[in-house]
């Protein structure tokens, strides 16, 4: 009978501290790219205002710019802490692929959705464009979509998920880390709370504090206080969670079964428009945006149906390491 391979251990593996360079150098160029979308967005900003004739508007770009910073940071750093086989660094370019993975997979469905019709409701004028011309547009961009937002994250999954570069970090880097308090999943979820308390405040500032409530839209103060109550609750299921306490997770699916309740009841009943002017969008950028019919509510609820389902099942997973209440 065969015997399974062996599992590697810090005495039994394949040396990738090569392979841990030679990612990390692809991780940091990624992250340098990053910092170039920052005023890259800001060029982008400045021409469509031109084009359109609209006011440009910071605060519609700045989340854009916020994100693609962040991001630039955390690849660069964790692209460093590859090339040093540093433990912290496997654990979060390992999440960080999954996610983008994922997220991916998402992306090229909704594209694959609404491509063609974008192409449908593009304004009149000009020379219209033919439909096998529209169809080679369309398998461009969702081929490039596929191999900048899939199979690069997919690459990245199949290498920092090996046992022997696990084992290679653990090898040259035996200190116990803060990557190894909890389980991946749960670190994952962790991070991800932390990552939606940051956004939420950085919304309520840019945004006027818009939050769907069980059919209505709150602002203003009233939705102030909405949102900063849902930060607090988040950044105390943050340390929850990544502390193994039970009462964390539950928090986080009662949470997530309300707002998801409350958003199905708010866009069944209001114009996405009225949340956009709620929002601060001026009525030309308003405007521009109705000329597309994908705009919509309904839409929006199906965004929000499909992206919604990845979360729920991650979450319904991690159940497992909650063991107890803690």
């Amino acid at each position: 009978m065969n015997q399974p391979p062996p599992v590697p251990t810090i005495a039994n593996f394949k040396d990738r501290h090569g392979g841990l360079i030679g990612f990390g150098i692809l991780v940091t160029i990624i992250g340098c790219f990053c910092a170039l979308f920052v005023p890259m967005m800001i060029l982008g900003q400045a021409i469509s205002a031109r084009t359109t004739g609209t006011a440009s508007d910071p605060r519609m770009m700045l989340p854009g710019m916020l994100m693609y910073a962040a991001l630039a940071v955390v690849f660069i750093w964790l692209g460093i802490g590859s090339t040093m086989a540093r433990r912290w660094a496997r654990a979060l370019l390992l999440i960080l692929a999954w996610t983008w993975l994922l997220t991916g997979v998402l992306m090229m469905f909704f594209m694959a959705v609404f491509l063609p019709k974008a192409f449908a409701n593009m304004p009149s004028g000009g020379h219209p464009m033919s439909d096998a011309a529209q169809a080679v547009v369309i398998i461009f961009t969702l081929g490039f979509t596929g191999v900048l937002f899939v199979i690069l994250p997919g690459v990245l999954v199949l290498f920092y998920r090996s046992p022997h570069v696990k084992a290679t970090c653990e090898a040259r880097d035996p200190v116990v880390r803060w990557t190894d308090a909890c389980p991946l999943p749960v670190l994952a979820l962790s991070l991800f709370l932390a990552y939606g308390a940051f956004w939420m405040v950085v919304m309520m500032l840019l945004y006027r504090a818009v939050m769907p409530f069980f059919g209505y839209l709150l602002s203003g103060l009233p939705g102030g206080i909405l949102m900063l109550a849902l930060t607090a609750l988040w950044v105390y299921c943050t340390w929850a969670t990544y502390h193994l306490k039970s009462a964390g997770w539950w928090i986080v699916l009662i949470t997530f079964a309300v707002l998801a309740l409350s958003a199905v009841l708010t866009f069944v009943r209001i114009d996405l428009m009225d949340m956009y002017r709620l929002m601060g969008y001026s009525q030309q950028q308003i405007d521009l945006l109705q000329k597309y019919n994908y705009f919509t509510s309904r839409n929006m609820l199906f965004f929000m149906s499909i992206g919604s389902l990845p979360f729920l099942g991650f979450l319904l997973y991690v159940k497992k390491y909650f063991r107890r209440i803690a």
